[in-house]
């Protein structure tokens, strides 16, 4: 084990919105009891340089999504990849609790959630330690004085550069064609994230392996295109 760097003090203005929706009951509710408490990371501790310790079997890679709403796209992953760890990231309670019942549904052994804001993670993981980050249709915060709460930003992308692998993929998914340009403009700037694309394929169509969502499908039928972006942290 060694230790991680330090958290970093917390932003006043969270990077998500509202924590709470209807109010749970019965399985939701147990589950958010007694499932949530044995599968939520405890950043009180240091993070192994390892974290393939934090799964069963110690998968090879570890990738992490930030902000996984109902869980959809996070337990398609885990179940198409068995032998890879997966981090979730959620702080809206009702969004947690439908994730556990997937796990809990498929018994998914390669998930580990955290129910808060995710630069806290992303401050107490060690260095080059992931393969992945995926940020997937957040919230775009579209009025401008809301802008400074869009999780795309300088300090943040410093964050994922740290923690991911050399050759590693940051993966960003968003319908709102303004958040897709805010994001584009915010990688270049960052020298050691780079945009791979070759043809506007790249961008309009899903990576392989995708599982879309019920979000992702309602903002298709209302005419809205998502784009599908992928930087990779210099080698």
């Amino acid at each position: 084990m060694t230790e991680s760097k330090p958290l970093k003090a917390r932003a006043t203005e969270s990077f998500y919105g509202r924590r709470k929706g209807q109010q749970l009951r019965g399985r939701k509710q147990r589950l958010m009891d007694d499932l949530l408490p044995r599968l939520k990371l405890d950043l009180s501790t240091p993070a192994s340089n390892d974290l393939g310790e934090l799964f069963q079997g110690k998968p090879d890679q570890v990738m992490l999504e930030i902000g996984f709403g109902g869980g959809e796209h996070l337990a398609g992953q885990a179940r198409q990849a068995p032998h890879v760890g997966f981090i979730g990231v959620e702080p809206f309670i009702n969004g947690m609790a439908k994730m556990l019942g997937q796990i809990d549904d498929d018994d998914l052994k390669n998930v580990r959630l955290f129910d808060d804001d995710a630069s806290l993670i992303l401050d107490w993981l060690p260095d080059n330690c992931l393969d992945r980050v995926d940020l997937l249709y957040p919230d775009p915060w579209p009025k401008k004085r809301h802008w400074k709460r869009r999780f795309v930003n300088a300090p943040n992308l410093d964050r994922i550069e740290r923690v991911l692998k050399p050759g590693g993929l940051f993966r960003f998914a968003s319908d709102i064609d303004t958040y897709v340009n805010w994001t584009l403009q915010n990688v270049a700037r960052h020298s050691s994230l780079s945009w791979l694309a070759a043809s506007s394929a790249d961008w309009n169509n899903p990576w392989e392996g995708w599982t879309r969502t019920r979000y992702e499908a309602k903002a298709i039928r209302e005419g809205r295109p998502p784009a599908y972006l992928r930087f990779e942290k210099s080698k």
